[in-house]
């Protein structure tokens, strides 16, 4: 980091977050009908990286391991009811350390007040439930179905706290500009929105402009068409999403899901305007990203959860100082990839010598090449670890105790041939079975995950108790009561 940073001035540092914004849902990724004008001229502006990640897809898991620049096995922070805490340093702690302002604004998904996450200011921040989150989600072998069904068919226009949220998030956003737009020394903001991320409600001139498309249908939605294989058969049991959904209910979700697309590609719009305005673009380097994705009716499966390129995809753009416009990256990336570039857009030193990321900064100046970067999940829906390894061509899905997988991205962007069995590939399953337990064992990191999983249950008082308080579809934004539903 330390020769890139030589020739690299710093800037400030705007970090752009969605929830749930799966990579194939903007226009700039190639969707013929979703709108998204503002995050495609970010785009134009500057470098697209076609293969990004989430390091897991589910929104605490993931955030904590953005934030810390660790894999989640790293640092333990399994699922819904593992908050980061702050005890594992994070990106933020290092700049504030360093004297730079870095405030949040929005969607964190931390354990809440209390703890240090490193931030200067944390401004309208979402936080988990009660400080502890989903407990529910830890009964790994015997928790209750998730019933999602509704979430489906309620879908369609009209108002919600998410869609309003954002709007003060946006608002936020540029008054938070206005107070700072003439600090000297570069600062960071990590300005966090929750849409699109269910419910499935889009404000009502985004929706009937997408139910009046003939939108086009997610891979495998036909349930002769769903992958046959024991995990993501489980998920759909998990969750209630068998049977298969009338096509109209799958195409009222799509209009919503893609209505509130566009309500979040709006509130970004405000704030990439007021930056122009207020004559920062020029010295502030934006990255846009989302915690992971969604499935929309691929494969039988509605939200995140899964390894499919929708579920654990996610866009990454890049634009600003020093980062080469109307450019597309073909490398893989991640993620894990926020921490060391945090911290060489502003400027600031970095000790650790161990983390597995490296600044998307560098890999913009870079031509494409190869790499691999990981994901995993230890949480609801799976009774067991799943982990991935993506390189430029092939994806490899490992899951504890049941078959693997393996997509040839290059001719199967869809993943709708799993080369598991073909002998002809026999080779390059094994490779990446290797290069898997060259980073982890995976036997060991999924009992560790169910042990502490165990544990937390038994601190919160067993598991009566956790039937007994129940799950929450969607965390409530600040002000809002959660909630419950008992099973």
């Amino acid at each position: 980091m330390s020769e890139r940073r030589e020739c690299v001035r710093p800037a400030n540092f705007l970090f752009l977050l969605s929830d749930q914004h799966s990579r194939d849902a903007l226009g700039c990724y190639g969707s013929p009908v979703v709108r998204t004008p503002h995050l495609d001229a970010l785009a134009a502006q500057g470098t697209k990286f076609t293969a990004a990640y989430s390091s897991c897809p589910l929104c605490v898991p993931v955030r904590a391991s953005m934030a810390t620049g660790r894999y989640v096995h790293e640092i333990g922070y399994w699922d819904n009811a593992f908050p980061y805490d702050g005890v594992v340093p994070s990106w933020h702690h290092r700049l504030h350390e360093q004297g730079y302002r870095v405030d949040s604004i929005g969607k964190l998904h931390f354990s809440g007040p209390g703890n240090d996450h490193g931030f200067s200011q944390e401004l309208n921040p979402l936080h988990v439930v009660d400080g502890v989150g989903d407990i529910l989600g830890c009964l790994r072998d015997n928790g209750p179905v998730r019933l999602k069904r509704s979430g489906i068919t309620d879908a369609g226009p009209g108002d919600s706290t998410y869609l309003d949220y954002d709007r003060c998030n946006a608002d936020a956003g540029v008054a938070w500009l206005d107070r700072h737009k003439e600090d000297d020394k570069p600062w960071a903001l990590f300005l966090s929105f929750v849409c699109p991320h269910p419910p499935y409600i889009s404000p009502p001139e985004h929706f009937e402009h997408y139910a009046e498309l003939d939108l086009p249908m997610p891979p495998q939605w036909r349930e002769e068409n769903w992958p046959d294989h024991p995990a993501i058969n489980h998920f759909r049991r998990f969750f209630d999403f068998h049977p298969q959904f009338e096509e109209t209910e799958i195409r009222c979700m799509l209009a919503a899901y893609y209505g509130a697309c566009s309500h979040l590609d709006n509130q970004i719009g405000r704030v990439l305007d007021h930056l122009e305005a207020l004559g920062l673009t020029d010295r502030t380097r934006i990255i846009y990203s989302s915690d992971h994705g969604e499935h929309r009716g691929a494969r039988g499966v509605y939200g995140k959860f899964t390894l499919y390129e929708e579920s654990v995809g996610v866009p990454m753009i890049m634009a600003g100082p020093d980062v080469p416009e109307a450019t597309v990256r073909k490398t893989p990336v991640s993620l894990i990839d926020i921490y060391p570039t945090a911290l060489e857009c502003v400027g600031a030193e970095s000790d650790e010598k161990d983390l597995p990321g490296q600044s998307l900064l560098q890999l913009t100046a870079e031509p494409d090449r190869d790499r691999t970067v990981f994901s995993e999940y230890h949480a609801l829906g799976q009774q067991h670890g799943s982990y991935m390894l993506r390189d430029r061509r092939y994806k490899y899905n490992h899951y504890v105790g049941l078959p693997p997988q393996l997509f040839d991205l290059e001719i199967d962007p869809w993943e709708l041939n799993d080369l598991a069995d073909s002998p002809e590939h026999a080779e390059v399953l094994q490779e990446r079975e290797w290069q898997l337990r060259e980073l982890l064992n995976p036997e060991s990191v999924d009992e560790r995950a169910r042990a502490d999983q165990r544990e937390r249950v038994a601190r919160f008082g067993g598991e009566q108790a956790v039937l007994e308080r129940g799950a929450f579809d969607n965390s409530p934004v600040p002000g809002e009561d959660p909630v419950f539903r008992k099973h």
